[in-house]
């Protein structure tokens, strides 16, 4: 490559050391003229400076050549994908196009590059993971497992460079790292990478902890590979003796680790008895591994007195993302429990590099195969009516379980999460079978559909063509798939129900030749104590409530009111004049702490939802400076779907003396003696002014827009609850404007 304007001296070295390794490492998977159209390529781009510096000053042409040295040498990526790395950010400013990259590099490098574009909001930006882009996330993950581990590799940069950044951008892509990118590597059995993420996000978010745990670890590390070498020594001549090839080494576990010990444990650091495990590793054939850890195992417990309650056979029963490995915890000199992890040298290389040696070991030369779970996240994003924050959270939440197994009648091995019931089960096999369980039988016994399951059950399901889903069953569900099946369904029965019980009552009043009047079957619905038309309908269709005995009530309701309007001189609401004095309230802002606790910002109230004191309320910063929204405001998902990276943090503090402008709306029997009684009831209220009033009214109905002062939140639930309270007032909203 030729020089490099945009280099300093020092990072011009760097790079070409850096570019020479990729090259050494990279050689053998690269076609003949790759190198050549490399070159060409790369000649234009940085012509164009399409990589430049970022804000932070960042050069991100070195960004690109240390994530694909990660990419290449701890994830054990190929020519595909490193190419595509490496190119997608031009095809991204235009520098050049992705008919070009697909003519000189194939159709699976310009795959992967439209993946990655996909994400480039994410990269471009460095925002946090909002809802909308986690969205998009999930459907590039979805498509292809190399996608993920590029993005990996490119965090894992980011979070090595992290001295570089300012802290906010710091702290930001830390709480990223932990909350989504070191699982996703912990899912995809990359653990070095993992435990690095984990641990420079501590060390970022909460250098104090980070300081003091490295410390402890410095002063105590003479004394722990004493007792590591006095422990190992009498394992080796053991193992000699026996003929095995072997390393064995203590192994110190990560801060972030021991961090979470100490937050769990509630003990001071002297008290974690687990700061090492003690690994041993062995040279043996395929055929020979299970028989060869076993016998290791043998070995060690004759030593040492193991713990049977903290023994990990994940050699019989691998975990989801390929790991192996048997752990055993014993009774060590002086009493000390410690760790001994058992496995060979190829189980040792997948849990160090996950998916990368699997493909080495299976002798898959492409890069590509998905993880099952990757199968799940597609599945439940196939719901066109899932919320992207519900998604979220399932994700989320699914990517900390442990897994089990549970096998099938024929024999197949299904996964699940930790915790998983007989119900969880037959919707993981089929979503009709989920919904007509009624039990099971696991290893022969007959159990309930609420039973939790355990690792190596058989189950067989029991179903009947009577059963539905119930709303309990979200009781004890704990699968996202099986939660969203049970609402589904229970939606789509609810509006079934609702429709069957609605027409069957038209029915019956058109049978007895009586016309329903809307406005006084709502009153009727409301005298009854129902708190939605939904749930009145619900008690008809599932017979708790007879629908002749409706109707006589019905009845009732209009003899009554039609007496009551007979003895009353009846004038429209509209006659109604106010004689409320209009009361003027100082404009001083009360103080809202903004952000990280600032006070004494200038924000707006914003017009859309006009919070008040008391109001749940978040900031959002636009072109004319904060403006604070309602969490409820008809815009509020909008701007947390699209533009996260502008919401802020707010919360009210002190008082909330100064007047906040409400409007209510109100709707009601059309009678100026009910307007009346509810400017009353305001003029009564110590925090509440009236201001104005606007009423209209048609077909026997008035409705009537109060606009009033109130203090905050407290005053205008009680001021509310009053005006419903008021006979012939049928509902009371707050409008947002």
């Amino acid at each position: 490559m030729d020089t490099i304007e945009f280099f300093t001296p020092e990072e011009k070295k760097i790079f070409f050391s850096k570019y020479r390794l990729l090259l050494r490492n990279l050689y053998s998977f690269l076609e003949r003229e790759d190198i050549r159209k490399m070159k060409e390529l790369m000649k234009r781009v940085v012509a164009l400076d399409c990589y430049g510096r970022d804000k932070n000053g960042i050069n991100g042409l070195l960004r690109n050549i240390d994530t694909a040295l990660i990419a290449t040498l701890e994830i054990g990526l190929k020519r595909t994908s490193v190419i595509a790395l490496l190119l997608y950010r031009p095809v991204l400013k235009k520098a050049i196009t992705i008919e070009e990259v697909e003519q000189k590099f194939g159709a699976d490098v310009t795959l992967i590059i439209r993946r990655l574009l996909k994400t480039s909001d994410l990269y471009a930006r460095n925002t946090a993971v909002n809802s909308e882009n986690f969205h998009h996330l999930l459907f590039s993950f979805a498509e292809d497992v190399r996608v993920i581990l590029l993005m990996i590799a490119d965090r894992l940069c980011l979070m090595r460079m992290g001295k570089q950044m300012q802290e906010d951008d710091r702290i930001r892509l830390a709480t990223e790292a932990s909350y989504l990118y070191a699982p996703l590597a912990h899912r995809l059995g990359l653990y070095t990478i993992k435990s690095e993420l984990e641990d420079l996000s501590l060390k970022y978010t909460d250098r104090k902890q980070y300081d003091f745990i490295k410390r402890k670890l410095n002063e105590t590390k003479r004394s722990r590979d004493a007792y590591i070498a006095e422990f190992i020594a009498p394992i080796q001549r053991k193992l000699m003796a026996a003929g095995f090839h072997f390393d064995i080494k203590g192994r110190t576990k990560s801060i972030h680790s021991i961090n979470n010990k100490l937050k769990k444990q509630q003990v001071e650091f002297e008290g974690i008895y687990d700061l090492f495990a003690i690994r041993i590793v062995l040279d043996t054939p395929l055929e020979k591994e299970r028989s060869e850890c076993w016998q290791v195992y043998s070995i060690v417990t004759d030593m040492y007195q193991p713990n049977p309650k903290r023994m990990k056979d994940w050699i019989s029963i691998p975990k989801t993302n390929g790991y192996e490995s048997l752990h055993i915890t014993v009774m060590g000199p002086q009493s000390k429990w410690v760790e001994v992890q058992i496995r060979t040298r190829r189980m040792d290389e997948i849990a160090e590099r996950g998916l990368a040696a699997h493909w080495k070991y299976k002798g898959v030369k492409a890069e590509s195969g998905l993880d099952e779970f990757l199968n799940t996240v597609r599945a439940a994003l196939e719901g066109k009516e899932n919320n992207p924050l519900d998604l979220m959270q399932d994700f989320k939440m699914d990517l900390y379980k442990d897994e089990i197994y549970v096998f099938t009648p024929t024999g197949e091995l299904i996964k699940l999460a930790k915790g998983a019931t007989v119900l969880d089960f037959a919707f993981a096999i089929h979503t009709k079978l989920g919904s007509k369980c009624v039990s099971a039988k696991v290893n022969g016994k007959n159990v309930p559909i609420k039973y939790t399951l355990n690792n190596g059950d058989s189950v067989s399901v029991i179903t009947s063509p009577a059963q539905s889903p119930k709303r309990d069953w979200l009781n004890f569900v704990v699968t996202s798939k099986a939660r969203v099946k049970i609402k589904q369904a229970l939606k789509e029965e609810t509006v079934k129900a609702v429709e069957f019980a609605k027409e069957m009552l038209q029915r019956r009043f058109k049978n007895r030749k009586i016309d329903m009047d809307e406005p006084t079957m709502m009153r009727y619905i409301k005298k009854k104590g129902f708190k939605t038309v939904t749930d009145f309908y619900i008690e008809i269709a599932e017979e708790r409530l007879d629908p002749n005995q409706v109707i006589d009530e019905y009845l009732e309701a209009v003899r009554k009111d039609t007496e009551t309007s007979e003895r009353t001189e009846v004038r429209s609401a509209e006659e109604f004049i106010t004689t409320t004095p209009v009361e003027e309230i100082s404009t001083n802002k009360d103080v809202l702490m903004i952000d990280k606790n600032l006070t004494g910002i200038e924000y707006k109230l914003a017009k859309c939802c006009n919070p008040i004191y008391g109001d749940e309320v978040f900031g959002f910063v636009s072109t004319q400076g904060i403006k604070i929204h309602r969490m409820d405001c008809p815009n509020a998902q909008e701007m947390f779907s699209r533009f996260g990276y502008r919401i802020i943090r707010a919360k009210w503090s002190g008082k909330g003396d100064n007047g906040y402008t409400v409007t209510l709306r109100v709707i009601g029997r059309d009678d100026i003696a009910i307007v009346t009684n509810i400017t009353s009831v305001i003029g009564k209220e110590s925090n509440v002014t009236l201001r104005s009033l606007n009423i209209n009214s048609v077909d026997g109905l008035f409705q009537g827009n109060f606009t009033v002062l109130v203090k905050d939140t407290t005053a205008l639930t009680m001021l509310t609850k009053k005006i419903k309270a008021v006979n012939g007032v049928k509902t009371v909203e707050r409008l947002n404007s």
